[in-house]
């Protein structure tokens, strides 16, 4: 069946004019990931616990890498001013980064501070993404517990060598794992008993 063209030239129908020019003024809204609904926020005891554990173990970072910063001003002064160096202040500066360390990987587990794939994890459907998420948090606890264990048999085993520029035990620079471990299982727990809350854990920083 043929259908005849208006010729050229010829003017547009008016309701033809209106229905283009709304399809081309019509806003095409942005391709976005589905989100979650939010939460409310978690202020449970435990939950209050676990934020003040990380906002004293943030603080404690960065009062240690300001100890750092000073401990290595300290050694250059002295090495090229006083032509004496200071060797126990490049042992100390860097036993503190291994604190430093540990207490920033903790507090990154729990204010989610960590780089995480969350696309595919976002499509799934509500249930499903609710026990992704649970699973998540229970291996990272795992990851935790292990990691505790081991720096405690660690710190068990070096515990009577000495270190001869501070004069401590070499067994504490595995504590530092302790200490994160235990703090990324506690974190855990907490992140998992907000999402069977149907909570969300607010940054310690918040």
């Amino acid at each position: 069946m043929n259908t005849a063209l208006p010729p050229t030239g010829a003017p547009v129908p008016p309701v033809a004019h209106a229905a283009s020019t709304a399809a081309v003024a019509a806003p095409v809204a942005p391709a976005t990931d589905p989100q979650p609904a939010p939460r409310p926020a978690a202020h449970h005891l435990y939950n209050r616990l676990c934020a003040a554990l990380s906002k004293a173990s943030l603080i404690g970072a960065v009062l240690m890498l300001l100890a750092i910063i000073l401990c290595v001003q300290y050694q250059v002064i002295g090495r090229y001013v006083f032509n004496d160096t200071p060797t126990w202040a490049e042992g100390l500066a860097l036993q503190l980064v291994l604190y430093v360390t540990a207490l920033g990987v903790a507090v990154g587990v729990r204010d989610a501070g960590h780089i995480g794939l969350e696309s595919l994890v976002a499509l799934l459907p509500d249930a499903a993404r609710l026990k992704i998420e649970i699973l998540i948090h229970a291996l990272v606890a795992l990851f935790g517990g292990i990691m505790s264990w081991s720096g405690w048999t660690w710190a068990v085993m070096k515990w009577t060598d000495i270190k001869p520029m501070l004069g401590v035990p070499v067994g504490l620079d595995y504590l530092a794992l302790v200490v994160a471990g235990a703090l990324i299982v506690m974190f855990s727990i907490e992140h998992i008993l907000a999402l069977i809350a149907g909570e969300d854990v607010l940054p310690a920083w918040h």
